[in-house]
């Protein structure tokens, strides 16, 4: 029985394109690297080879430093320029970054669902994406009214050591919460990223509006819907999990 809804943020509870979430976020943190000293282009360069890092990540490693220590060997940064570099994105994150959110569709339904689900007695996590730092999380969370503390379990740059689509991803978020596959239900926008976890026996469920990425290399049985058809799914779940 289904006692835990996995969520992912970006393109699911939080409505918006990957290309124009993209473009946004690019332009603002150019400016920080400039004030870093860094020429924007081979920051952005070190910013895609540090993420590249992160989804190729083994376990071996948090993704926090996978992402710091190829950022610093694409700029050939001192130890002092990271801490440097990195309190200087924290406090974009919390500041800078909240202007994105201008590209984002309002929505009131993600919060009522997450907070709904959580009164019900389900476990909550937020399984999104783990390659930006919690305060960015949190402030992305906050332009559709939600916290950290709304979820049982988020996941971020600094908690995890694997990324989608990867299914040690999902084995390390099973471990961490101590469910078992059957038990979780898997809510995302991307087949190849999210619905991967079916192939683990977690149940799925495609958010529409803002579906991307190509469908699994094998064939998963998933239902779909927008967020409305999914308070719909919800409803016909036991209220009865404890």
């Amino acid at each position: 029985m289904v006692n835990t809804i996995l969520f992912d943020l970006d393109g699911t509870l939080l409505r918006m394109g990957q290309k124009e979430f993209l473009s946004a976020y690019i332009s603002k943190l150019a400016k920080i690297f400039d004030r870093l000293g860094y020429e924007p282009k081979p920051g952005i360069d070190a910013l895609w080879a540090g993420t590249y890092a992160m989804v190729k990540n083994d376990g071996s490693k948090l993704n926090k430093e996978r992402f710091w220590n190829t950022f610093s060997k694409s700029l050939n940064l001192s130890e002092e320029d990271v801490v440097r570099a990195e309190a200087a994105c924290d406090s974009f994150y919390t500041k800078e970054f909240d202007e994105v959110r201008a590209i984002a569709e309002p929505s009131d339904i993600s919060a009522k669902l997450v907070k709904d689900m959580a009164k019900k007695g389900f476990q909550v996590v937020l399984a999104t994406n783990p390659l930006f730092p919690e305060c960015a999380v949190e402030t992305r969370l906050s332009w559709i009214n939600l916290c950290i503390s709304d979820f049982s379990h988020v996941t971020h740059y600094g908690n995890s050591s694997f990324c989608k689509p990867s299914l040690g991803y999902y084995e390390q978020v099973l471990k961490i919460i101590d469910r078992e596959p059957n038990e979780c239900l898997m809510v995302g926008n991307n087949p190849s990223e999210d619905m991967i976890a079916c192939s683990l026996g977690i149940e799925g469920f495609l958010v529409s509006g803002y579906v991307e990425g190509d469908p699994p290399s094998e064939n998963f049985e998933y239902k779909e819907g927008t967020l409305e058809d999914l308070a719909g799914y919800f409803d016909s779940f036991s209220t009865n999990h404890t």
